[in-house]
């Protein structure tokens, strides 16, 4: 009886847990089997060096949905989420562009910069802003499903077609001009400043295998406006005690809802008999048994490694295998003896709370991505970096500072077959490191200790499948009702009781919550335990 549940959930990232924590408030009998000795998947926080703690994949909050937080408590739980005020990019000329919260200042600061743009920025803002409303509500509906047509899906694509209409004839247009437009595209309809327009394409290529001029990274850049913290719509903020902080207050709101936690052995298979799943069998050869079974695996590590072949029909394995997993992100979580001096910036500046870059110019980013396509890392990468101990004290002895530099462009596979142990590795960090050493002469100096992480260690520890920190590209082709597969974007599979929560499912990836919780609200339906409707 002790390994009989009512549902198992596969992976204790952010998502997993959040549909392990509405499954056992529903009164159902609920494990979660992670295959790390640590939960939280990508949001993990983990003391790798003595007295720092890292968030070693995801780095900010901004994208998990208040709902789910207000739904499960979490604040009670223990997630506090604190927003940073500003963000800047260095300029090689020795200046800086700033990037305040305070809207006032940040117009002040294109101003200097660049007159026109000022104006400029406020219908971007507006545009941006229409967009977020449009989609916002649809992130905790489940998708409609043109392929069966039930009544449920009509219902969903009325709904969809409703809010799309009720926009206007131009603001339709726009929209669907937007979807489908590069992001470097998208700024140069608003922007004359190449570093303002630098700064913000980074939130289109970000995560993602594509360049700042293909097509769909426009929307990209929207998929990270579309958070908010405490309210404020398109703000990002650090949790505090590191990202782990949202895993751990999930955690414990599973737990107390009596959910039950197995770390350290994986999944070795999905059990199933005659097209349903019966259970899992784990890598230590423990069998466990239940007739509702969720993966918050990707799509391709569900199905492809872990279902036994000929359990599933060839053309879905095909399209399976068509879903875009794409590595193309590395990591530097750094440890540092003290605050980096920033020559170009005023002392005492709130800039350096947020996220920093370093990148020019559209043209710079693009060949970045050329580098990537060729199977090499950026000699000259895009970098997000992040001095998250400024604003959270418990990540570093006191005098002392983490950072934590997310970088693109790190392809998967290296060219020629090479390896990313060792020099390869080394002479990525290396790229980055000397980048940020250009802005701040002590920075080198500083450093006591680095974790570099290439797409492959990312996909080795975390399950990432390429190391993709979205489960899957975030373009068009692959959005609603193709998310993952045309026929199955509503959290089932065609294995009875086998469901999906994770990111390769509708709305996509970030530490978001809302697969979890939407694969949950279907998983309930299934079982006459809930409501269908969101």
């Amino acid at each position: 009886m002790a390994n009989q549940y009512d549902a198992i959930v596969v992976g204790a990232g952010h998502n997993g847990l959040t549909a392990g924590c509405y499954l056992a408030r529903a009164g159902l009998k609920t494990l979660i089997v992670e295959k790390n000795d640590w939960i939280g998947g990508a949001a993990v926080s983990r003391e790798l060096h003595p007295g720092w703690t890292y968030s070693n994949c995801s780095y900010v909050c901004s994208l998990l949905r208040p709902e789910v937080a207000r739904d499960l408590d979490l604040g009670r739980h223990g997630l506090q989420v604190t927003p940073y005020e500003g963000g800047l990019s260095f300029m090689e000329n020795g200046d800086y562009f700033g990037y305040y919260a305070d809207h006032d200042a940040l117009r002040r600061e294109i101003k200097r910069h660049s007159p026109r743009d000022a104006d400029a920025y406020d219908r971007f803002s507006r545009f941006v802003l229409q967009q977020c409303r449009f989609i916002r509500p649809l992130l905790l509906r489940s998708p409609p499903d043109p392929v069966r047509m039930r009544p449920r899906d009509i219902q969903e694509l009325l709904y969809l077609l409703k809010r799309f209409h009720d926009m206007g004839p131009r603001q339709m247009a726009d929209t669907l001009r937007f979807y489908t437009a590069s992001v470097a595209d998208f700024l140069d309809e608003f922007f004359e400043c190449e570093i303002l327009k630098a700064h913000l394409a980074g939130s289109g290529i970000i995560g993602t295998g594509l360049g700042v001029y293909s097509p769909g990274t426009a929307y990209v850049l929207l998929h990270h406006y579309m958070g908010e913290v405490d309210g404020s719509i398109g703000a990002w903020g650090f949790s505090r005690g590191g990202m782990g902080g949202v895993s751990q207050s999930l955690a414990s709101a599973f737990k107390e809802a009596g959910g039950e936690i197995r770390a350290g052995n994986g999944i070795e298979k999905f059990l199933c008999r005659e097209g349903e799943v019966i259970g899992v069998a784990l890598d230590n050869g423990d069998e466990i048994t239940a007739k509702t079974v969720v993966s918050n695996m990707d799509v391709r590590r569900t199905f492809l490694n872990h279902v036994e072949d000929g359990t599933l029909s060839d053309d879905f394995v095909k399209a399976v295998k068509r879903f875009k997993i794409r590595g193309s992100s590395a990591k530097l979580n750094i440890a540092l003896d003290g605050m980096p001096d920033f020559p170009s910036l005023p002392k005492g500046t709130i800039l350096t709370q947020g996220d920093m870059h370093a990148s020019q110019s559209l043209d710079e980013l693009e060949q970045a991505y050329d580098e990537w396509k060729a199977g090499r890392w950026s000699k000259d990468p895009y970098f997000d970096m992040l001095i998250p101990s400024l604003i959270d004290p418990t990540l570093a002895a006191p005098g002392k500072h983490m950072m934590t530099v997310f970088v693109q462009y790190a392809p998967y596979e290296l060219a020629n077959g090479e390896s990313w142990d060792g020099p390869n590795r080394d002479a990525m960090a290396e790229s980055v490191i000397s980048k940020i050493a250009k802005y701040s002469p002590n920075f080198r100096d500083l450093i006591v200790h680095k974790e570099v992480r290439s797409p492959w260690d990312i996909e080795r520890e975390v399950g990432l499948t390429e190391g993709n920190i979205f489960q899957g590209e975030l373009t068009f082709d692959q959005l609603l009702f193709n998310r993952p597969v045309p026929g199955y974007a509503q959290y089932r599979s065609p294995i009875k009781g086998l469901y999906m929560c994770g990111s390769s499912t509708h709305p996509g990836g970030g530490v978001m919550a809302a697969p979890g919780a939407n694969a949950a609200r279907e998983i309930l339906s299934d079982l006459g335990r809930g409501q269908r409707a969101a």
